[in-house]
């Protein structure tokens, strides 16, 4: 950050009010391990109508923060698929922590309109309370932490017809994917609807992959809870869900290189972690012709201060 800032100094005084040049790197190290996350937070919070969108919810370990004093911190983001922005986040000191951090996540973010994804440890019943109580929808993935409702699902999908269905092929490295939606939404039969507030249905996604080179074939049943009754919306849902994966988590580890960077001393590694999510925001908006990989953004930015201004400014 230091030498960035030399190199750019004639350029970022157009910007900032320098009196004593560039601070060194230990000024940087001082400031990011004494910053308010939250605040910082809520200072780079982006406006933005959420209403018909899907907000996916999960949780990344910062695997090289833990010290002697903390293990590694655990952050838990409502990721924006439609916009690829970070809505929002909340750390913690453990994975089994989401269960908790899940909700009081919720509570920090307007999402009326929109449709909550969340995997299967946040399958609880005040979590869906707490997604309707913000006027949201709800998919909710369905495993074992949840084994009466599991079992009664699974049993109905594997006996009866369901009343909507959709189907979606994907051809793409070396194989092919079948991705198979069921949604019923006929659920009085179903004795612990009641338990889950604004319950509508119960979804089955059916996935088969088909592999190009060995002709090997994998099937795999994965279930859900949901207040929504289309099973378009259930489908681009359950779709969109994964991006928080691979658009947010993958790229912080792989563009950005996050698991391997070492501050790791108190508010520094999650300070950083919320400037990652930032640039990644301004990065995805930057439009710098086809086909120009986020890296490459990054590096063109690093060299020329006109594609630094443009990545900069894209959403203004």
């Amino acid at each position: 950050m230091e030498d960035t800032g030399n190199g750019k100094y004639d350029w970022l005084k157009q910007y900032l009010e320098l009196p004593h040049g560039i601070p060194d790197s230990d000024t940087f190290r001082r400031v990011f391990e004494r910053v308010d996350p939250k605040e910082l937070g809520e200072v780079l919070e982006e406006i933005v109508d959420v209403t018909g969108s899907n907000v996916a919810i999960d949780g990344k370990t910062i695997r090289g923060s833990g010290n002697e004093a903390h293990s590694a911190y655990h952050v838990v983001s409502a990721w924006v698929a439609e916009y690829q922005i970070t809505l929002g986040q909340l750390a913690t000191e453990e994975k089994s922590n989401e269960i908790t951090a899940i909700p009081e996540l919720i509570d920090l973010l307007d999402i009326e309109g929109s449709t909550v994804t969340v995997d299967a440890m946040g399958c609880q019943k005040q979590i869906a309370a707490k997604i309707r109580e913000k006027k949201a929808d709800y998919v909710l993935g369905l495993k074992g932490n949840q084994p009466a409702m599991l079992s009664d699902v699974k049993l109905y999908f594997e006996s009866e017809t369901p009343q909507h269905s959709a189907k979606r092929i994907e051809k793409d490295h070396g194989r092919i994917e079948q991705r198979e939606y069921y949604l019923e939404t006929g659920i009085d039969w179903l004795a612990q609807r009641k338990d889950w507030a604004g319950l509508k249905g119960i979804g089955m996604v059916k996935t088969t992959v088909t592999s190009l080179k060995t002709g090997e074939l994998t099937e795999e049943c994965r279930y859900f809870l949901t207040s929504l009754t289309d099973i378009h919306r259930f489908s681009d849902a359950v779709r969109k869900h994964w991006s928080i994966e691979s658009q947010l988590h993958w790229q912080l580890d792989v563009t950005f290189g996050e698991d391997s960077s070492r501050a790791r001393k108190d508010n520094s590694p999650l300070n950083l972690n919320i400037l990652r999510k930032q640039a990644l925001s301004l990065l995805n908006r930057a439009d710098l012709g086809k086909r120009v990989s986020l890296r490459r953004k990054m590096s063109r930015a690093a060299m020329d201060n006109h594609v630094l201004q443009l990545v900069l400014f894209a959403a203004k």
